[in-house]
């Protein structure tokens, strides 16, 4: 009889060894249908981590959708989405804990379908060892070489590939190996520290847990023998201490601590350090997890670091081991993969986050994007969805990182959208562009501040925005007029006018009006600093790179003035006689026509003009400029 303090002592026991198992994380992948979730639903059922009623269910589901005999569609207890179970494919990231009496597992059945392909980016990020399907009929297919390049790029160092339904193919030894041949031709190219190919019927179970009695050729490890075995030290371990601060800790006037978690290395009492990008040195006094004081801490580890002396340090700063190589830059050339439905166009701004940190960054080269067949280099003019491309990136100051291979934590990021808060891209940082250590900006003697007083008057920007033929060059022209008039110093930056030279280079792509934009905004910075009121008219369409013009400027140094024109108004006036052409499809991507235009939400002045003539609209922005 099991009495309560006995079933007490087994429940801690089985607590303790499960503390003692360490975690493995694999991803499982492949193209659509080649069996990832009905491997995985194979393992669970086979390593009896499912109920009885679970099973029965199973077995009833299964026969509703046609499965022969007593076999079960073991995909369906995966496949946790209604969508996902009509079209016979995985969708959403599906993460499934498993447990044996060597390991424990963290698995993460990601989409098979190209379309999901920024899915399977999510679920391979935090990956130790990937799981490659391939099924034995159709051998290794574009998805195949899709995932594969992605786990490499992502950094998962061992990858096992999985050839499935081995029983429809009769087992047969001389196709195996063909296709492990024709996989490791391709993955030649790739970064992998390890292949290992296994032949399995995920749906018989062959080879999953068990030793298949069908191929006796196969002198190697089941499936779970692998998982269970294989060495997945993380070389963060023996990195040197990076703890990224999350949070200062200031309970009271005596207590200041940092805390956070070891990405790489370990935390020793004593251990001389310095905090980036500061650069200030001090020494680990007191490592503390909860309530406990500990010598030692590693990676992984969420703890609070107290330190021998008062640093200003702050969260998305960095503690590091005095010695270590860490980083500080502003440009680097980074692998990205883009997981947007809109493109994503040079020079438009995004939030870039990594770790703690977030800054402003706008990709600055498209260099090129993988062809995933071949692996050679196409050029690239704009990102689309699943594309993976090596570019160049500039963020606004600069931050602490290290390459991705070395630390992922400190060299993967993301780019969000900064107008909708999407996650567009996922990023890993190859090296920083030596450019970005050999410029200074150069302190100088005469400010902005000195120029003003010079001239008598603030300098900002007065940008004029909306439809062409809404009158922005007409309202910009008299504008800056009457400013003269006033002994005011401006100069009037136009749309038209800057194309003829600076610009001259750039056509009317969505990917060209980003650049023309990002160029003026800079040109119409350098006016405002040398203490000049600038004017500028252009259509600017696209609300995201009015916002990047508008953040590089101070609090009171930039207007947006929407000058709302009806289209039927403006087509009207059609003073250049563009629209008639753009009707006639003599001009694409003309704003309004084939190309949108994004009206200002918030401008700081709105002027209708079909109710005002152009003297009374001058008059009225004088006054709410006062100027």
């Amino acid at each position: 009889m099991v009495t309560k303090s006995n079933a007490i002592k087994q429940v801690n026991k089985y607590l303790e060894d499960q503390a003692r198992l360490d975690t493995l994380r694999f991803i499982t992948c492949g193209s659509v249908d080649d069996g990832k979730s009905t491997l995985i639903g194979r393992m669970f059922f086979e390593a009896q981590m499912i109920f009885e009623d679970q099973v029965k269910l199973l077995q009833t589901d299964s026969k509703k959708i046609g499965t022969q005999g007593d076999d079960i569609d073991f995909a369906l207890l995966v496949d946790g989405l209604s969508s996902e179970r009509e079209q016979g494919i995985t969708i959403d990231v599906a993460y499934r804990f498993l447990t044996t009496k060597r390991r424990k597992f963290i698995i993460a059945d990601t989409p098979g379908h190209e379309q999901y392909t920024r899915n399977m980016v999510t679920g391979a990020s935090t990956a130790d060892i990937a799981v490659i399907l391939i099924d034995a009929r159709k051998g290794v297919l574009p998805q195949t070489r899709r995932h594969s390049m992605i786990c490499s790029l992502i950094g998962i160092p061992k990858v096992v590939i999985a050839i499935n339904k081995m029983d429809l193919i009769e087992y047969e030894q001389k196709k195996f190996n063909d296709i492990f041949e024709s996989y490791n031709t391709f993955a030649n190219e790739l970064k992998f520290d390890q292949i290992t190919a296994i032949p399995i019927s995920a749906l018989k179970g062959d080879n999953i847990i068990h030793k298949s009695s069908q191929m006796f050729w196969y002198k190697g490890p089941t499936l779970l023998d692998f998982l269970e075995t294989v060495d997945t030290r993380n070389s963060s371990v023996n990195y040197p201490l990076s703890f990224p601060i999350q949070w200062v800790n200031r309970p009271n006037l005596n207590f200041r601590g940092y805390s956070g978690t070891i990405v790489s290395g370990t935390a020793k009492l004593g251990q001389l350090i310095k905090i980036l990008p500061s650069g200030e040195t001090a020494a680990i006094r007191e490592i503390i997890l909860f309530k406990d004081k500990l010598q030692i801490a590693k990676t992984g580890q969420a703890v609070t670091l107290r330190l021998n002396k008062e640093i200003d340090a702050s969260r998305g700063d960095i503690i590091v081991a005095r010695d270590t190589n860490c980083e500080v830059s502003d440009q680097f050339e980074v692998n990205l993969v883009w997981m947007h439905q809109e493109p994503g166009y040079l020079g438009r701004t995004f939030w870039l986050k990594i770790g703690a940190i977030q800054v402003n960054a706008h990709i600055t080269t498209l260099k090129y994007k993988l062809n995933i067949n071949t692996l050679e280099h196409l050029t690239v003019r704009q990102l689309e969805l699943n594309d993976l491309a090596v570019v160049n990136i500039k963020t606004d100051q600069k931050i602490v990182f290290e390459r991705y291979r070395d630390c992922k934590p400190l060299g993967s990021f993301i780019l969000i959208d900064r107008m909708t808060h999407q996650t567009v891209a996922a990023g890993m940082i190859k090296f920083s562009l030596r450019r970005a250590t050999n410029i200074y900006r150069q302190k100088l003697n005469i400010s902005k501040e000195n120029r003003r007083k010079l001239n008598g008057h603030d300098s900002f920007v007065l940008w004029f925005t909306g439809l062409s033929g809404s009158g922005k060059s007409t309202l910009a022209n008299a504008l800056e007029k009457k400013l003269y008039d006033r002994g005011v110093h401006t100069y009037l930056l136009d749309g038209d006018n800057v194309r003829l030279g600076l610009n001259n280079d750039l056509g009317f792509t969505n990917a060209d009006r980003i650049e023309n934009i990002r160029r003026i905004g800079e040109v119409a910075k350098l006016f405002v600093d040398s203490g000049i009121v600038v004017l500028t008219a252009f259509i600017s369409p696209f609300r995201a790179e009015r916002k990047m013009v508008r953040d590089l400027f101070e609090e009171g140094e930039f207007f947006e003035i929407f000058v709302d024109t009806p289209l039927h108004i403006a087509e009207k006036r059609d003073p250049k006689g563009l629209y008639k052409k753009a009707r006639r499809g003599e001009i694409p991507n003309f704003t309004g026509i084939g190309s949108p235009y994004e009206t200002p939400l918030k401008p700081n002045i709105h002027i209708k003009t079909k109710n005002y003539s152009v003297s009374e609209i001058v008059e009225q922005l004088l006054l709410k400029l006062k100027l």
